[in-house]
């Protein structure tokens, strides 16, 4: 089992490290194409900082089976459980966090139609396979014209643009463009093939569901580049200008993510993911929604509540994973 841990470390590693890269090269390469920098921030580093939990996701989907994709399911509801709990707080014990952000409730209105969205899938239909797959796919496609549009008009570079978006849009050598997305490219499937084959093993030696490793060590290893970029945000006393990132990985952790898994195959729900780790998502994403939807600022006290309430559901899930 150490060397299960080691190769999950690793392929950690190589997700963190890969999608940093994919980040860079795909904001240079738009950068030099003159794409808006709004269409760069809330699409393309979104997304990159999706990267991992997109490419564990597939992983996961292409090599189970329906009854068996626990790593995909519980790393996409994890990595939003964690991106609003524990990304979001983290940063905000160090430095509260204003949450009266222009344009952003726009976006979480997005963030809370498609968590709606997503529960109706698990709920009703009780999967996410084709149908989900194209309503989730379609949905992003028509998210990312939206912000498009939205970036061509007059006013539309007042909403919030990441604070690092200057440092990935410097002026590199021209070859660092491709020789970012190519590692990144090999990178992001490589580390997801170590931690998702080394996670189902620990697992099953555990006799653990495989969505508690989703929940757990996958969504906090594929939520650390949201967690990295709010944290250093935070120290320059400015978090709150990735409260739009936070709620842009979230969108694409449900649609596009979410898609991806339903037209790649179909996912089926537990009983504990849906009695248990759902409503906890919807339950954060409420939180996240209410604090930018009134202005409220996001304090040091309910920071660590924040805090507390992600490691009491892990250490809750963590008692009641136990297979009998």
């Amino acid at each position: 089992m150490l060397a299960n841990i080691l190769f999950i470390v690793l392929g950690l590693g190589l997700l963190i490290v890969g999608g940093d890269l994919l980040v860079r090269g795909a904001v240079s390469l738009a950068s030099r194409l003159n794409i808006p920098t709004l269409l760069i921030s809330l699409t393309i580093v979104a997304f990159g900082t999706s990267a991992p939990e997109f490419v564990v996701t597939l992983q996961d989907v292409l090599t189970g089976d329906a009854t068996s994709n626990g790593i995909a399911m519980g790393n996409i509801i994890g990595s939003n459980i964690a991106n609003v709990l524990l990304v979001l707080g983290m940063p905000a014990i160090l430095y509260p966090i204003a949450m009266n952000l222009p344009g952003c409730k726009r976006h979480a209105t997005v963030m809370v139609l498609a968590s709606i969205m997503f529960a109706y899938f698990v709920y009703v239909l009780g999967a996410i396979g084709t149908t989900a797959g194209i309503v989730l796919m379609g949905s992003i496609f028509l998210y990312i014209v939206y912000i498009g549009w939205r970036a061509t008009q007059p006013g539309g570079e007042e909403e919030p643009v990441l604070e690092d978006l200057e440092e990935f849009t410097e002026d590199d050598a021209f070859w660092k463009t491709p020789a970012f997305l190519i590692a990144g490219l090999i990178g992001l499937p490589l580390g997801a093939k170590l931690l998702v084959d080394n996670g189902s093993v620990i697992a099953s030696e555990l006799g653990v569901r495989e969505e508690v490793i989703g929940l757990t060590i996958v969504a906090f290893g594929t939520s650390l580049p949201e967690l990295a970029t709010v944290v250093a945000a935070a120290l320059k006393k400015q978090a709150e200008v990735a409260v739009g990132n936070i709620v842009g990985s979230n969108i694409f952790n449900l649609l596009f993510v979410g898609g991806t898994a339903g037209l790649a195959g179909t996912s089926y729900f537990t009983d504990a993911a849906r009695s248990i780790d759902m409503p906890v998502m919807l339950a954060s994403t409420a939180v996240l929604a209410i604090l930018i939807f009134t202005g409220m600022r996001l304090n040091r006290v309910l920071a660590v509540g924040m805090c507390l309430a992600y490691v009491g559901y892990i250490i809750f899930i963590g008692s009641k994973s136990v297979l009998i």
